[in-house]
């Protein structure tokens, strides 16, 4: 099985910081496995506990994004898939944080209240991928605890449609700063394209978050990421999707949290109603009972929730089984490699 293989690199100034309003770097055929390189969502300016975000980060150049990479042939109406195949941290550190004014449990600009807004702090994570682990240490006490990495990309997306420009932090029908944990090695995630080539972009490495990304940062790194990225014609993909070996997922994105939620809890009953050729009603039953609802950020300018279904209930398979051939794409890749 012949594969072509491209490289991206993550060069300071090719980087960027919106979806939409760029030219691609790259143009692929479809089926073309990328390997690619991300910085972690600082620009790696912050290495220390000592580096606070507000003195070493220039806003709005934060959360950067490699690409865009066009797809030939891809046009508005069609979806295109971005298989994960290997995502690795390429540092032996990541860092967390807390920030005034952002994060879950804290006032922001649109919550106002008059205390005080959480300090902003830094813990570094010592990452051993050898080990497939990374080491959380306490700031106020000699408490750490090892988890295991669970390497994941925040920030994933197309250009928006009617030419719109957004910034890279901001999660929408585009995709971009979703921040759920499942968009991991072996995920599949499906996109709609609004301009020609689709111009898909990703960032925001994470060596492990957990659902909601309460604090506002997950254990950020750089990485080192291989995707297989192919193009299925004349299919639409409303929001995000994503497909892993045991779920198809519904994403949604919006303020409040409970607008986000229904968004993805709508799209999924919609696209359970057209695999299993069910009147709508029939679905949302059937959804009520055997879905489940993780949270993705609750934390960004936008929140995101995701709605999933067991693929074992199915029977037709999402976009014509495009993910189990994409699967043996990326497993002939990592044969050969």
């Amino acid at each position: 099985m012949s594969i072509e293989v491209v490289g991206l690199t993550a060069d300071p100034e090719r980087l960027g910081y919106v979806f939409g309003g760029r030219e691609p770097v790259l143009t692929v055929k479809p089926g073309t496995v990328v390997e690619l390189a991300t910085e972690d969502c600082f620009g790696g300016a912050v290495r220390g506990v000592d580096d606070l975000p507000s003195r070493v980060c220039t806003f709005p150049y934060l959360n950067p994004v490699t690409g865009p990479i066009a797809v030939e042939g891809a046009e508005p109406g069609d979806t295109v898939a971005v298989h994960f195949v290997d995502i690795r941290p390429v540092r032996d550190w990541a860092i967390s944080t807390t920030f005034p004014h952002f994060g879950a449990l804290t006032a922001t600009h649109t919550t106002a209240m008059l205390h005080d807004a959480l300090p902003e702090r830094v813990w570094r994570y010592e990452v051993d991928v050898d080990r497939w682990v990374c080491r959380f240490q306490a700031r106020s006490s000699e408490f750490s605890v090892e988890l295991p990495l669970d390497p994941m990309h925040g920030t994933v997306g197309v250009a928006p449609a009617a030419n719109e420009v957004i910034m890279s932090i901001t999660p929408g029908a585009h995709g971009g700063n979703m921040d759920t944990p499942e968009m991991r090695a072996g995920t599949t995630a499906y996109f709609g394209v609004n301009v020609p080539g689709a111009l898909i972009s990703i960032g925001d490495g994470h060596c492990r978050q957990g659902e909601g990304e309460v604090c506002g940062t997950a254990v950020e790194a750089a990485m080192a990421t291989v995707v297989v990225v192919d193009l299925i014609k004349g299919a639409t993909t409303p929001w995000p999707r994503l497909e892993s070996a045991d779920h198809i997922m519904s994403t949604g994105t919006a303020r409040p949290l409970e607008d986000a939620f229904r968004v993805s809890q709508h799209d999924l009953v919609g696209w359970t109603a057209d695999l299993l050729s069910l009147d709508i009603l029939d679905a949302y039953q059937l959804v009520s009972q055997a879905g489940l609802a993780p949270a993705g950020n609750v934390v960004d300018t936008n929140y995101t929730m995701l709605a999933k279904f067991p693929k074992n209930l199915l029977t037709t398979t999402p976009y014509a089984d495009i993910h189990t051939r994409l699967r043996a794409t990326a497993t002939t890749y990592l044969s050969q490699r």
